[in-house]
């Protein structure tokens, strides 16, 4: 059960944030510019690539890996050769994940690594197999980690992973927003000095100040009623976030959103990208699920029952190309089988600035709910 009451008492939600994921949000834009600056003094802006890689391999453990290259890929464009490499192992702990560079690897190709541990044995022996194959390795990792000397042995670039001292508080949730861009900012950085993608040091600029913006719109200090991310969290209540995507930022923000609220909250979500979410979420809205569903006996006693999970669709949308747009239809399909529907639409910008306020609204959202939840 969601405890509203706490999203109104700023002191009582700090209290309860044991893992500082609402430090982690609000300071998503302090911790762009010192990731920035521990990439430029890593060298980063002085490289002078002889040219595009063939392929960019990203590895690291968990959702923060993951979201990282789902957005690099988006950013890179539809002909990216950007591809996450998936972990294999008995279990998600450090000790025994291991990662493989596929056959075709080899000299001309770049492999990032990115971990808020930089402890997991298998990326120290991907970082030496990468060496021998001829790839360049490029690692973020908190300094003092075993893979810092992995990646000086292999003659890689390593850049210090930019953390802040509630890091260590408590383990570090994959999906926390200081995670996030603490691991990709310098990504950023170096896939824009590759020409793979266009984040200058301006751009990336301004990806803060958008930070800083929600932060002051959404932070734990707002009241409910004018702050849109304690409003969704409020609305996601007892629901099941059914999440559409418009636009092609607005795609890995929706997948990161869903993967956010699954982990710190334990909220189930399912996601797609408009017009296809149409069609593969059709029969969800039609079912049980439905805010109009209801059981056969509709006069029985209900007092003593929990609340029935009924889906609401959260759509965020991002200028979608050439102007078309589902969304009418999407409102319409979901109005249609008494479905409620949240929608988030960023303000005008970059395509890095607005799919920043996309990651950093939701993130507020999924956190709030976590806190107010007791997750």
């Amino acid at each position: 059960m969601l405890d509203e009451s706490l999203l109104d008492a700023p002191e009582r939600l700090t209290e309860a944030d044991r893992r500082g994921l609402l430090r982690g949000a609000a300071e998503a834009g302090a911790r762009v510019r010192t990731a920035a600056r521990h990439a430029a003094e890593a060298g980063v802006g002085n490289l002078k690539p002889d040219g595009r890689p063939r392929a960019v391999l990203i590895a690291g453990p968990g959702a923060a890996a993951t979201h990282a290259a789902d957005l690099l890929g988006t950013l890179a464009g539809a002909g990216s050769p950007v591809t996450r490499l998936a972990p294999t192992g008995v279990a998600p702990a450090a000790g025994a994940l291991r990662w493989e560079l596929p056959g075709w690897a080899g000299s001309v190709d770049l492999l990032l690594i990115a971990t808020p541990d930089g402890a997991e044995p298998g990326l120290s022996l991907l970082a030496e197999q990468a060496y021998r194959r001829g790839c360049t390795v490029v690692a973020v990792a908190p300094a003092r980690s075993p893979l810092n000397d992995a990646v000086s042995a292999s003659r890689g670039l390593f850049i210090p992973m930019a953390t802040a001292p509630y890091d260590h508080d408590e383990p570090l949730a994959g999906a926390a927003p200081g995670v996030l861009w603490a691991l990709l900012t310098p990504l950023l950085a170096l896939l824009d000095r590759t020409g793979l993608l266009e984040a200058p040091p301006e751009a990336v600029g301004k990806v803060a100040d958008r930070l800083d913006a929600v932060a002051e719109r959404c932070g734990p200090a707002i009241v409910t009623y004018s702050n849109p991310a304690k409003t969704l969290a409020s609305e996601l209540a007892e629901s099941l976030p059914v999440v559409w995507t418009e636009g092609t930022s607005a795609g890995p923000a929706g997948r990161r959103f869903a993967a956010a609220l699954a982990e710190l909250s334990g909220t189930p979500a399912v996601v797609a990208e408009l017009p296809e979410a149409l069609a593969a979420h059709s029969a969800l809205l039609a079912g049980r699920l439905a805010a109009g569903a209801d059981p056969d006996d509709f006069f029985r006693d209900r007092v003593e029952e929990p609340a029935a999970l009924r889906a609401r669709v959260v759509l965020l949308r991002d200028r979608p190309s050439g102007g078309l747009t589902a969304a009418p239809n999407a409102r319409d399909l979901a109005l249609g089988h008494d479905t409620p529907i949240s929608e988030l639409e960023p303000e005008e910008g970059g395509e890095l600035e607005t799919l920043a306020e996309l990651i950093a609204i939701t993130d507020f959202a999924a956190v709030y709910l976590a806190l107010a939840s007791g997750a």
